[in-house]
This record gives C-alpha cells, sequence and structure tokens, in this order.
C-alpha cells in the first residue's frame, strides 16, 4: 500500500507540473498574441486618425477638386489600414486582399495626383 500511495503522489506531482508548465506556455502565447493584437489595433488607430486629419482640409468650392483632395488621403489610409494586417494578419485571404487594396490604391492615388497637376493643383 506505501508503494501506492507513493506512485499515486509521484504521479499527481509531474501531472501538475506539466500542467503548470502547458499553462505557462498558454498565458506566454496568449500575453504575445494579446501584444500583437494590441499594437495592430494601435497602428490601426493611428492610421486611421492621419487619415482623418489628413482629409479635413480647407475646400476650395470646386467640388471636383475637393473630392479629390480629400480621396488621397482616404486611399492612403486604405494602403496603411493593409500594411497592419500584412503585418499582424493571419487569415491568407485577408492578407491577399491587403496586398490588392496596396496595389488599387496607389494605382488610384497616381491618377488624383495626376488630374490635380493637369488642374494647377497640389495634392497637398
Amino acid at each position: 500500500m506505501p508503494h501506492r500511495s507513493i506512485f499515486f503522489g509521484a504521479l499527481c506531482f509531474v501531472t501538475a507540473c506539466c500542467s503548470t508548465a502547458a499553462l505557462a506556455d498558454d498565458i506566454a502565447t496568449s500575453q504575445i498574441a494579446d501584444a500583437a493584437g494590441n499594437q495592430a489595433d494601435h497602428e490601426l488607430d493611428t492610421s486611421m486618425a492621419k487619415m482623418h486629419e489628413s482629409m479635413m482640409q480647407k475646400h476650395t468650392g470646386d467640388a471636383d477638386i475637393d473630392f479629390v483632395k480629400s480621396m488621397i488621403p482616404h486611399h492612403q489610409g486604405a494602403i496603411d489600414m493593409a500594411k497592419v494586417e500584412l503585418k499582424y494578419g493571419k487569415d491568407p485571404e485577408m492578407k491577399r486582399m491587403a496586398e490588392n487594396i496596396i496595389k488599387a490604391q496607389k494605382e488610384e492615388i497616381s491618377m488624383m495626383t495626376d488630374w490635380l497637376k493637369k488642374k494647377g493643383q497640389s495634392p497637398e
């Protein structure tokens, strides 16, 4: 009987140690994920705040020019947010979408910048 008690006690000790180690690994992994999530949230918030601030320019009274001057920072904000997805995202479909957004928005920014130049306007 004493051998069974010692064996059972040793088994409980080993199980507790393994469970504690596994729990510590889970907590560490969770903290890393939370830190990355918090960093991604921070970077998304920063990019959106920058975008909104840049969009709030003084209007010229020309709807076309004001539209384009507001859309350029809007598109740049989409690019910045897509870069956050590429940096922190896990889903391959969303990462492909982010890549497509970056490509499309850069092309449209270029078109809008060229249009503004033809109108004698600065994109800023």
